[in-house]
């Protein structure tokens, strides 16, 4: 079963596909989308939508798994504009009639140190080590989209 993590943001889109095959896990592709900020928002919205569709064709996922929104109060207009970003992927699972999977993050960590309050560093070395990189990536955009992806399949066995 092949899973692609995606962590949605305007600016940089992490991903991650991974391959299960009974208790194994192995990576498939990961990277970024990165979008211009001198873009107007349309332009960068259909950049993300295009990537996310190729991404679909490419590793032909059994689901697309999102990290739930999380919105500070503090900084509302963040949630605006990921919720855009998380719009067209939404979209292109939809177009792809591929099932859309979603955890907060506090799950994911869970799923993956063992405490839903894990540090970003922490969750970048638990990705590496269970997926047996040599380096961790440079991006936690990636190391976010690559947790998604196992996280789900340690804990959506029943979901799809």
């Amino acid at each position: 079963m092949v899973i692609l993590g995606i962590d949605p943001a305007l600016t940089i889109t992490g991903f991650g596909a991974i391959d299960v095959r009974g208790k194994t896990l192995s990576l498939i592709e990961a990277g970024i989308i990165i979008t211009r900020a001198s873009d107007p928002t349309p332009k960068r919205l259909d950049k993300i939508y295009q990537a996310i569709i190729r991404l679909i064709e490419d590793t032909q996922p059994s689901c697309l798994v999102l990290e739930k929104i999380y919105a500070h109060y503090r900084h509302p207009a963040t949630s605006y504009v990921l919720g855009q970003a998380r719009g067209v992927i939404c979209l292109a699972c939809a177009t792809k009639n591929i099932p859309l999977i979603e955890y907060g993050a506090t799950r994911m960590k869970k799923a993956i140190v063992g405490q839903g309050l894990a540090s970003k560093t922490q969750v970048q070395k638990m990705v590496a080590s269970i997926l047996q990189l040599k380096n961790i990536p440079k991006y936690t955009d990636v190391t976010d989209a690559l947790a998604l992806a196992i996280a789900h399949s340690y804990i959506g066995k029943n979901i799809i």
